[in-house]
Parts: structure tokens; sequence; C-alpha cells
């Protein structure tokens, strides 16, 4: 129902009376931020027309760019200035502001040490929850922090895409007992992960990034601990040793991410069917060998599955076809081997990159793939794959890759004319066993209007040049080589 005149006019009153008694910010907090710009420079104009007026600084600090104050104002609880342009030392000075509850300074080019002792020494009985620092330039060692004061109430802290070095400390997240989010990636920190997560940290604790560092020694079993352990990213470092049976009891893990690091051993059968949560599993780029359990099949949530660069070996287990979800598959660089037909990959309709270069696949390409109508890139390259190309392969309406170098494959136009009709095809790598066969010149070949990458070289092929050739509109990279 619409409001009345008098209604509407009495609504406008109560509130112009709630904002005159909104308070400034105090001297103190002023004081804190202005010392903190201050010390700072940076691109562009920066909050001239709300930190800077005629006569100076502008007065009530709350309306400032980038400033939040409490429901009534006066005090400062947000300063949130990411991608501002910001260079040099971030100041002390923010340890001032007693009411700060979330800092973001992230994507400027700040520098020098991180003062994290001084940022949490709000004597609010609140204090900071959230600091993101990411993609800056700070350097320099994290500190210790005593664990006696029992005030840091931090939850999140982002500290990743910067120059930090050194050892990370235990003792630090030993005083955050509700740290939820911890993020360390892109950085140069070494020796060994901290052991006091889970153990004395928040039990809330979800998030943990530590990959692109020089992290050592063994995942910490502890970790299987923690029992709302959401995602763990520690790829990219120099992590060894077999995974820890008791990091699959953190049921709860839906991101598993540790490639390239030195990790070997076997996926445990029996205790990868616990992490049923698991959306992302990436082991790539260790020794990891034996074969793919059938315990794969339980998880039935995953979408990423990446075992690329290992020592794997084995038939794949017809159970993947149970995970339906499944839209990246990478498994190349092993040993795998035996055919491909025993997958039932028309269950896989979610299916958009199926990578299986450099194994030992033998038999032909699985008439069930042809049922991926969302598969957009394709790699048999390098295994020992024959017969010739199904007409079924133009099924696949979105495919964009296609590499089936170094098979058996054979009968050179028949391969051509049947690809020609994969209308998105912009990527086409052929290289096979179509030694001693005539380069086709069938005009009908035309079709491949979108390639942008053809690829028919090391084929001993030979005859003329064909015309249709010249007629790809959109072609810029031809191999031919070697025929």
């Amino acid at each position: 129902m619409p409001l009345s005149s008098s209604t509407l006019t009495l609504v406008v009153l109560l509130l112009l009376s709630m904002a005159s008694r909104a308070r400034p910010c105090t001297g103190q907090e002023k004081s804190s931020l202005v010392r903190f710009i201050t010390g700072l420079s940076w691109d562009g104009d920066l909050a001239k027309s709300s930190w800077r007026n005629n006569n100076g600084t502008a007065a009530d600090c709350c309306s400032w760019e980038g400033i939040t104050c409490s429901g009534g104002g006066g005090v400062v609880t947000e300063v949130s200035l990411p991608g501002r342009g910001l260079r040099g030392p971030i100041s002390p000075a923010l340890g001032d502001l007693t009411g700060l509850r979330r800092l973001n300074l992230s994507h400027n080019s700040l520098s020098r040490e991180l003062p994290l002792e001084q940022l949490l020494k709000s004597s609010s009985p609140s204090g900071l929850v959230a600091i993101d620092v990411s993609f800056d330039r700070l350097e320099g060692e994290l500190r210790e922090l005593p664990s006696s004061n029992s005030t840091w109430l931090l939850q999140v802290l982002n500290i990743s895409s910067n120059q930090f070095t050194g050892e990370f400390p235990s003792a630090t997240w030993q005083a955050m007992d509700d740290l939820v989010v911890l993020n360390a990636s892109n950085n140069s920190f070494h020796g060994r992960m901290p052991t006091s997560f889970c153990i004395s940290s928040s039990l809330s604790f979800a998030v943990l990034g530590l990959c692109y560092n020089q992290f050592s020694g063994r995942i910490l079993a502890s970790l299987g601990i923690c029992s709302e352990l959401r995602v763990l990213r520690a790829g990219h470092n120099r992590f060894s040793g077999a995974l820890p049976d008791e990091l699959f009891n953190a049921s709860s893990l839906e991101h598993l991410s540790l490639p390239n690091n030195g990790l070997y051993g076997k996926l445990g059968a029996a205790h990868i069917a616990n992490l049923r949560n698991l959306a992302h599993l990436d082991l790539g780029g260790n020794g990891l060998d034996g074969k793919i359990p059938d315990s794969i099949g339980e998880l039935r949530r995953l979408e990423v599955f990446r075992l690329d660069h290992n020592n794997m070996s084995g038939e794949l287990p017809p159970a993947l076809s149970n995970c339906t979800n499944l839209m990246t598959v990478d498994l190349k660089n092993n040993y795998f081997s035996r055919e491909l037909t025993r997958i039932e990959f028309s269950a896989l309709t979610n299916l958009k990159t199926l990578d299986l270069l450099f194994n030992g696949f033998t038999g032909t390409i699985p008439k069930s793939i042809f049922s991926c109508s969302n598969l957009s890139a394709l790699r048999l390259a390098d295994n020992k794959l024959h017969e010739q190309i199904s007409p079924g392969i133009v099924n696949l309406k979105s495919l964009v890759f296609l590499s089936l170098a170094f098979n058996n494959f054979t009968n050179i136009t028949n391969t051509l004319h049947v690809l020609k009709d994969c209308k998105n095809l912009t990527i086409l790598l052929t290289n096979s066993n179509y030694k001693g066969e005539a380069m086709p010149e069938d005009e009908a070949i035309e079709g491949f209007q979108n390639l942008r990458i053809l690829s028919l070289a090391r084929f001993s092929l030979s005859g003329k040049i064909p015309l249709w050739l010249s007629k790809l509109k959109n072609l810029n990279v031809l191999f031919l080589q070697n025929n």
C-alpha cells in the first residue's frame, strides 16, 4: 500500500534526525589514518575528493573513500583500499584504530615488512578479524607472535603473492584460535609445514593455501583432524614422502591440490573413498605409482581429476564412470594401458577436457566418447590406438582441440573427410601411421573453415600440396615437415 504524504514526511524527518546524530570519527582515528596515508605514495588522485578538501584533510574520516565506520559513526571498522596504486610501507599506525575489524590493502605495491603484531594490538574486545595484503610487494620474514595474547581473534589472513621469506612461524598460529582461512601462496617460504594447524588453531579452520613456495618435508598427518578443512592447496613445493593415511580422514575436503612436489606411493584404495565431498583432486607432477583404485567411483562430486606426470599404471577402473560430475580428466604422462572401452564415457555428460597423452592405451577410440557433447579438448596422442577414425566423432559439437598424433590410425583421406564436419575445430594434430599414403586433393575437405593450427607432419605422405590448404582462411600454423 503506498505511503500517505504525512507518513512519508515523517519517515524523511526520522532519517534526517538519525543522520544528524551520526558522530564523526574521533581525533585519534583521524590521526591514525593520516599517518598511514602520509607514509605512502600512490598513482592517480586517490581519494582527493573525500580524504582532502581545500583546507587540508577533510573533517570526518568516516566519509573518506574506502573507510567504513560503525552504525552510528565515529569508530572506524574497515579500511578497504584494494588496487589503488599504493606504494610504500604499511604504517603501524593502523593498529591504533581500536575498532578496526577488516583491512584490505591487496593489489597494490606496498613494500617492506608486514607489521602484523602492531596491526593486531587493538585494545578492542573485538579486534581485527580479516587482513588481506595479497598481491603486494611485502618482504622479509614473518615474526613470531606471542602465544599468550588471547585477544587476537583473526579469522582470515591472506598474504599471498608477496615476497616473504624464511620459515613459517608456528607459535604465531597458536595465538589465533579463531583462524578459518590462511593463504600464504606465491611467496618464498621454506622449511617444514607448521605443526600447529588443527591442533591449537580453530576447530573451524577451513582453508590452507601454501602453493608456490619452497616448503619441504612431509605433508602433516595432523591435517586429518581438521574436521572443517575444505581447501588444501600446497602444490609447487618440495614436499616428499607418501600421502599420510590420516589426511583422508578430513572428510569435509572439497579441494585437494598437491601438484609438482616429490610425493610417492599409492592412492590408498581403503582411504580415498572417505573424501566424498571432494570436487577437485590434483596430484599431478609427483612420483605416485600403482593403479587408480576402484573406490575412486565413490567420489560422486568430483569435477577435476588430475594425476598427470606420475608413474601410475594399469587399466582405468570402470568405476570412474560413476563420477558423473567430472569436467576435467588429466592422466597424461603415465603408464596406463589396455583398452578404454571399459569406461562408459556416455555417463560423463559434463566432461569438457580429456587428456590421455603419453600412455600405452590400445584398441580403438571408444564410441561412448562421442556422447560427450560438452567435450571441447580431446588429446589421445602418443598411445597405441589403431584403425580408422569413426564418423561418430562429429557428434562432439563442442570440440575445439583434437590431438591424435603418434598412434596407429590409418587412411588419411578418410580421417580428413570425417573431421572436416567438426565445425568448431580450431586445432588439429593428426600425425599418425599414414606412411606411404598420398596427400588427399579432394576439394570436399575444404570444410575446415575454423582451423587455426593444422599438423600433418611426419607421415611420409607423398604427392602435391593440395589446393584446399590454401583455402583455409583462418589458418595460422601449418606443419608439413617430414613428408
